[in-house]
């Protein structure tokens, strides 16, 4: 019975095989049944548009604090995507921005570098917290394991361009600063200061940043 248990576990862990050439979400939110968070329309309704998606040619907006933009393809901008288990983002980079530390907690991740220069690198698990990061180039490929922290950042004086594709119809995302710090309710400066063995003014200030 527990081998049972472990293994429906697992392969309830990520997104469930197609068991027909397609499941266009239905984008139904008016009922309270959901398979894999979605509907199925009428197979016989469904038409090109529903497999199609146009706005990745466009400049991501990066005049913000990090200097990054992602514009995410995923089932809910894209319904033919629903069981397929994939999603694509296109990212943009201002000269030095930053696309900071998250993880992404349903997906893996793989990119490749369009336009510029990025570093880029991830963190395996406790206890090792062992640090993997490259230098990529245009052509360059990097791939980021599902559930680990990680980052890419332009270290060039040009505009960074760059495609992900993620193992997910819906991969999430937690960026680490913001979940920690911009929680809603805050978690608990005397947590904060312990975990990060800083003064309780640096977590105050950090929380009000967010």
């Amino acid at each position: 019975l527990v081998l049972l248990a472990l293994a429906f576990s697992f392969a309830t862990a990520y997104d469930p095989s197609p068991l027909q050439d397609f499941c266009v979400d239905l984008n139904d939110t008016t009922s309270a049944v959901f398979v894999n968070g979605k509907f199925c329309k009428d197979p016989k309704l469904v038409k090109a548009e529903d497999f199609f998606f146009s706005g990745l040619d466009k400049v991501g907006n990066t005049s913000n604090k990090e200097g990054s933009a992602v514009n995410l393809v995923n089932v809910d901008k894209l319904g033919g995507l629903n069981t397929l288990g994939i999603s694509l983002a296109r990212i943009d980079f201002a000269p030095y921005g930053l696309n900071p530390p998250h993880t992404h907690p349903r997906g893996t991740e793989l990119l490749v570098v369009l336009e510029g220069t990025l570093n880029v690198g991830f963190v395996t698990s406790n206890t090792d917290n062992r640090l993997f990061t490259k230098v990529l180039n245009v052509g360059d490929v990097f791939v980021f394991p599902i559930g680990l922290i990680h980052f890419q950042q332009n270290i060039g004086n040009t505009p960074v361009v760059a495609i992900s594709g993620l193992s997910s119809q819906n991969p999430g995302v937690i960026t680490i600063a913001n979940a920690v710090f911009g929680s809603n309710p805050p978690i608990s400066i005397d947590v904060l200061t312990k975990a990060f063995q800083i003064d309780a003014n640096v977590v105050k200030y950090l929380q009000s940043e967010f």
